[in-house]
């Protein structure tokens, strides 16, 4: 094993056991698998095993099995490893691991190890290492969590103020990221954090131009403190759709559902909302039991705005809980005649579910088939999946195989299924080609972008 190889595996996913594959092995009692696995550098394979280990109180052989990975130096391990370590109560082993990993230079390691000091109350220890690192994004918003801690908010305030005064000229690159408009944010973060919650509001609120859209963290602000007449004139006024979806939340968490339903239906009629979609309201509306007030939402919103995806999955799923595949597939039907009789795969699909509903599994499975995509790798994917819905796993299999390894995952699943495991296994040590990347791969685990 090294950092590189585990690091190119785990994020492509490709040449591995991915972690709902994992979870899989082990509901379908294939633990001994996912432990003999773990030793031959299956690293989802190793995290799981470790986690099962240490909730059966075998916290050593947990952290045998997570040894070789540790010792490549892969960040993403340390962390695992650590945060293991912190769950056992195993304090200062968590810190040692990171900090050893900090003193080398991980560009990463700072960040987790001053935050892992402050939840157990090192906090000071943590903003005095922060603190010349003021000028970075992701240190500077460390910095203002552990000033939290340490209660050295205005001292992170007076840090971070004359990030406030910067002109960008080529952001991301002349401030590192951390431009006057993030230092906003943040400045409104320590704000609201002592108290000053009319303050943080007022500094949020700005009439200059911006890079950075505070109407998010606002309208959350003004939900946290229950300011309803505040949220109403938000959502009233601006097209960001951050206030109407947190006064409409703020209402059904006190359990005022006709107050959210209507403050998502004033803004859908609304043309300063317009643009949006009423896929949020319509589940309000079905996760209290007027599935039928939700469809007849969206059937009006698709009017006005033919072809919607969103809006089209969320209403086919919504005949289907109603149990109106019928009127689901007629609305659907409606939709292709205005787009001139033609429907892509990813509007096509949505009928499949709704054929099966109706006519059954095989009668979609035919009309999959009759789409000019129907014989490509992705429509096998929902195919198979109509037929292991079905209890047809074997067929599943068969389709997908046509189709390895572009579906190796989902075939895999299916292999599972079967209690197929070594088939499954050698499906999945398909991979990848590994990017060229520096010779010095030391800190490949950080992140790709």
């Amino acid at each position: 094993m090294d950092a590189t190889d585990l690091d190119h595996r785990a994020r492509t996913r490709s040449g591995c056991i991915p972690p709902e594959l994992v979870s899989r092995l082990l509901e379908r009692g294939h633990a001994d698998v996912v432990e003999q696995q773990a030793g031959r550098g299956e690293w989802f394979c190793a995290l799981a095993w470790a986690r099962l280990l240490g909730e059966r109180d075998r916290q050593a052989d947990a952290c045998e099995v997570l040894a070789p990975y540790l010792a490549t130096g892969w960040w993403t391990a340390v962390v695992a490893a650590a945060e293991l370590l912190e769950g056992w109560g195993r304090i200062d082993e968590a810190i040692e691991i990171t900090r050893v990993r900090m003193e080398a230079g991980h560009p990463m390691a700072l960040e987790f190890y001053t935050r892992l000091l402050a939840r157990h109350g090192r906090a000071e220890e943590a903003f005095a290492l922060l603190r010349p690192h003021i000028g970075e994004l992701s240190l500077a918003e460390a910095l203002v969590d552990v000033a939290a801690a340490a209660g050295r908010h205005e001292e992170a305030a007076a840090l971070l103020a004359p990030r406030a005064e910067h002109e960008c000229s080529d952001f991301p690159w002349c401030c590192r990221g951390l431009s006057r408009d993030m230092t906003t944010g943040l400045l409104a973060t320590l704000l609201e954090r002592q108290g000053r919650v009319d303050e943080a509001i007022t500094l949020l609120h700005t009439d200059r131009p911006t890079t950075i859209d505070h109407r998010e963290q606002l309208a959350a602000l003004l939900a946290r403190h229950g300011r309803l007449d505040e949220l109403r004139a938000a959502a009233d006024a601006d097209d960001s759709w951050d206030a109407v979806r947190r006064l409409a939340g703020l209402l059904e968490e006190r359990g005022d559902v006709e107050g959210a339903i209507a403050v998502y239906r004033q803004a859908v009629e609304s043309t300063v909302h317009a643009h949006h979609s009423a896929s949020e309201p319509a589940r309000l509306l079905a996760r209290h039991g007027r599935g039928e007030e939700a469809i007849e939402m969206l059937r009006v919103q698709t009017g006005l705005r033919t072809g919607d995806d969103l809006i089209l999955h969320v209403l086919s799923d919504l005949y289907l809980d109603q149990g109106r595949p019928h009127d689901g597939l007629v609305h659907l039907d409606a939709v292709a005649t205005a787009h001139g009789g033609e429907e892509d795969w990813e509007s096509y699909r949505l009928r499949l579910r709704l054929i099966a509903a109706r006519d059954g599994v095989d009668e979609a499975i035919e009309r999959a088939r009759s789409h000019p995509e129907g014989t490509t790798s992705y429509a096998a994917q929902y195919v198979a999946e109509l037929l292991s819905g079905a209890g047809r796993v074997e067929e599943a299999v068969v389709v997908l195989q046509q189709h390895a390894p572009a579906n190796s995952h989902d075939l895999a699943a299916c292999l599972i299924d079967l209690g197929r495991v070594e088939d499954a296994l050698a499906v999945l040590k398909w991979r990848t080609p590994r990017q060229p990347g520096p010779v010095d791969g030391r800190w490949r685990d950080a992140s790709p972008f």
